[in-house]
């Protein structure tokens, strides 16, 4: 038989989004200062579903629609030079806004490098406890 969890036991639930595609303006030469290019972002949040799931409201959840709002909003209005500035206000707007311990930010830039498919960055911020 499995041990029953502590009061004082830590959880960590994920609630994510994957392959939000944003056009925005990236990158460091001048030709893509000129032009938008997508960029894929995949997130992980790291919170405790306990409160929601017990009531079954969502005032009580992280609002994957209100996240993938906010990052789309703000990723389409930017005008960075790196992915690596994207991703870390990326996770500032989720570890600042909403209610998340942890997140896990990952920007891919599609086509950025001839022979490969995809390049990106993956950061995480925040106190990840499980």
């Amino acid at each position: 038989m499995g041990a029953m969890a502590s009061e004082n036991t830590r959880f960590m639930d994920i609630v994510f989004i994957e392959s939000l595609k944003i056009p925005t303006t990236i990158g460091v030469w001048e030709w893509e200062r000129r032009i938008k290019q997508n960029l894929i972002i995949d997130l992980e949040l790291g919170t405790d579903i306990r409160a929601a799931a017990e009531t079954d409201d969502l005032g009580k959840a992280v609002s994957y629609k209100d996240v993938a709002i906010r990052v789309v909003e703000y990723v389409s209005n930017s005008e960075h030079r790196l992915i690596e500035t994207v991703a870390q206000k990326i996770s500032d707007i989720i570890l600042s806004e909403f209610p998340v311990k942890w997140c896990r930010v990952k920007v891919s830039k599609p086509r950025a490098v001839e022979k490969a498919r995809n390049v990106g960055i993956v950061i995480e911020r925040g106190e990840r406890t499980e």
